[in-house]
């Protein structure tokens, strides 16, 4: 695929540049313009072009005016960054997110002019980890990335915690980083400390593959092996750093660059003969338990551990960093995986990140031992695509595992194969002891979710209000809706997953992958994003402590109309840690009542209400009556179908 030619655009560059400000000509301005001493021969170039195309009429000229039209402008017609769009555009990108830097204001341009801020279009963030999130959240709903452009050094530090984030999850998002270079063309201070001669290196440990593209072509070529390495599992975020030479400097005549044909690699799936065998375990196992982490990558894995799942009547046992399972399944034992795990004879992990903690249990404070909570000789068998990747600086990894079976593969690509193997070894007297088993676990999995339910419903009419009124309040609003919640369920005491009934891959997307707090709010706006063109009533139960660390997504929430539901989870404290600080008095022997020094977020409280209205979103709150809470819910959900975010800001209980 060749360039194509420069499309007409609204704006010609000649007219933009001749009524440009002095600060924005300033920024494009030639190395020449900046010099305090100037030879003659420049002196009467500039005086002729001035004379025979003068940038501003005589009579109007002003100061600022005469200071433009002596710069020494240059047009450039066909710059590297319009080839860059193009190579963008074949890769399907709808959105980038960016805040805006001068590292990569050439492709800025092109995206917005050239480009036309279609496919992709500009999304503008407030700061970088929120950009970086908003594409996290994306591609947990849309199952592709989302493009997102980092200005220079302190653009990257700002967005490396989200990054990190986002390599734990194991999420592709892809990353364009602004880079000066060649020291000789950068324009001053700021260039300088904005540039390095490695700017990648400062996330290399936590990205999968990066690269620094030295020309046109190589940039093409980087950009769509990137998104390929990006989208083979494990998936991961990559990053390509675009030098502002390549943007800003025209495209080469010869040699002509080109745009790459893209391949997508195939998962790779897991080997026959390890397949034969997980089935041949599976399927003598007297109690089978498949424990699902992040199995299932798109709708079909949903489908097939369902299929799985029923064909063995196996427990399940949900890490919830997916929609792996439906929650009201009969055979989801979820609420109960510690006696799941103490009876089974097999256990297989897909996608499993800590097999170490899930068949172990740790004991003591200072001095930690683990103890095994398995039955002597249970079988271990784990399908993973992490298996086929690893780094060694962060420790994203956990315990080492001792298994009987590992097969290194990703989960759901293998299923296929699993589930033919596992059918082809089954008898009638198997399918007879199956159905026996199946129906034993629907009976304990009816009784956990009545306990569940009666446990709601304790202190249901306190105030501050309980996460579980609160959680229950928004099912009733939420069930007969096409409705999806893209917030992590952990710090409300998981209440949704123990309340709602989650049956479709969208409705549920996971965590941090890191636990890095200012995730949520960013993250679930981006799967907002996701979800909007699909008409989904999309719904966070968000976290006040996360919310404060980048509260700017909001205005981006607002300005980009992305219809969201965020309830508030106003408990006044990062309240994880409050419980770790009393811990830790507890342990030292001085009491406990201390502990929520430093650690809450109250004199003065804060009005998140409020907040959301300075930003342009409608607010409610705060609500500290629980009958109150219903109808604020039905007000926002009218907003949210408007198409506009809207937020309840809920007095809570810490969990």
């Amino acid at each position: 695929m060749s360039m194509k030619k420069p499309k007409k655009i609204s704006v010609d560059r000649r007219d933009f540049l001749r009524n440009a400000t002095v600060g924005a000509a300033a920024l494009v301005a030639s190395p020449l313009a900046g010099n305090a001493q100037e030879t003659p021969q420049a002196q009467a170039s500039a005086e002729s072009r001035n004379a025979t195309a003068p940038l501003a009429p005589p009579a109007s000229r002003t100061p600022e005016a005469a200071a433009i039209a002596n710069l020494d402008l240059q047009i450039v017609e066909r710059p590297g960054s319009d080839f860059m769009v193009d190579v963008i555009k074949s890769l399907g990108f709808e959105y980038m997110c960016a805040n805006p830097g001068n590292t990569f204001r050439s492709l800025h341009e092109s995206l917005i002019n050239y480009g036309g801020n279609q496919s992709p279009e500009f999304i503008t963030c407030c700061h970088e980890e929120s950009a970086v999130a908003m594409g996290h959240g994306y591609a947990k709903i849309e199952g592709k990335p989302l493009l997102v452009c980092v200005h220079g050094t302190v653009g990257l530090q700002h967005a490396a915690m989200a990054i990190y984030d986002a390599y734990c999850d194991r999420v592709p998002v892809v990353l364009m980083l602004g880079n000066f270079g060649d020291a000789a063309a950068r324009f001053g201070f700021v260039d300088w400390v904005h540039s390095a001669q490695d700017p990648a290196a400062t996330i290399r440990d936590f990205v999968k593959w990066d690269d620094q593209p030295v020309s046109l072509t190589h940039f093409a070529e980087s950009t769509v092996r990137a998104y390929k390495i990006a989208m083979t599992p494990p998936t991961m975020p990559v990053a390509l750093v675009a030098d502002h030479e390549l943007q800003e400097r025209p495209i080469p005549e010869w040699p002509d660059p080109a745009v790459p044909k893209l391949t997508m690699t195939s998962p790779p799936a897991g080997d026959p003969d390890a397949v034969a065998e997980a089935a041949r375990l599976l399927v003598a196992a007297e109690n089978p338990v498949l424990v699902l982490d992040r199995s299932a990558r798109t709708p079909a894995g949903l489908a097939l551990t369902i299929e799985l799942a029923e064909t063995l009547q196996a427990a399940v046992i949900d890490r919830n960093n997916r929609m792996n399972f439906p929650t009201r399944h009969p055979l989801n034992q979820t609420e109960r995986g510690g006696a799941a795990i103490a009876g089974a004879d097999v256990i297989a992990g897909l996608e499993l990140t800590d097999f170490w903690g899930t068949v172990h249990r740790v004991r003591g404070q200072v001095y930690r031992s683990g103890e095994v909570v398995t039955k002597p000789g249970t079988k271990l068998l784990s399908i993973t695509a992490n298996d086929l990747y690893m780094k060694s600086n962060y420790q994203e990894v956990q315990r080492y595992q001792p298994l009987d079976l590992a097969i290194a593969a990703d989960a759901e690509a293998t299923l296929p194969s699993l589930l033919e193997a596992v059918k082809r070894q089954l008898t009638d007297d198997r399918k007879r002891t199956f159905a026996d088993r199946g129906a034993k676990l629907a009976r304990v999995h009816e009784q956990a979710m009545q306990q569940a339910r009666e446990a709601a419903a304790s202190g249901w009419d306190a105030s501050p209000i309980s996460t579980a009124r609160m959680s229950a309040e928004l099912w009733a609003q939420l069930k007969d809706e096409d409705w999806s919640l893209v917030s992590n369920c952990q710090f409300v005491n998981r209440w949704p997953l123990r309340l709602w009934n989650f049956d479709k891959h969208y409705q549920y997307i996971g965590g941090e992958g890191a636990y890095g707090v200012g995730y949520g709010a960013p993250a679930s706006i981006g799967a907002a994003l996701g979800n909007r063109k699909h008409g989904r009533l999309t719904v966070s139960i968000q976290n006040d402590g996360d919310m404060m660390f980048a509260p700017g997504v909001l205005w981006t929430a607002a300005h980009h109309r992305i219809p969201i539901l965020i309830m508030m989870h106003n408990n006044r404290a990062y309240h994880q840690e409050v419980m770790e600080v009393q811990r830790m008095a507890s342990q030292h022997n001085r009491g406990i009542t201390r502990g929520p020094i430093g650690s809450t977020l109250t004199d003065p409280p804060i009005d998140y209400s409020k907040l959301a209205a300075s930003m342009g979103i409608f607010g409610q709150g705060p609500i500290s009556d629980p009958k109150d809470l219903a109808p604020a819910i039905r007000r926002a959900i009218e907003v949210v179908k408007r198409g506009e975010p809207a937020l309840v800001d809920v007095l809570t209980q810490p969990r």
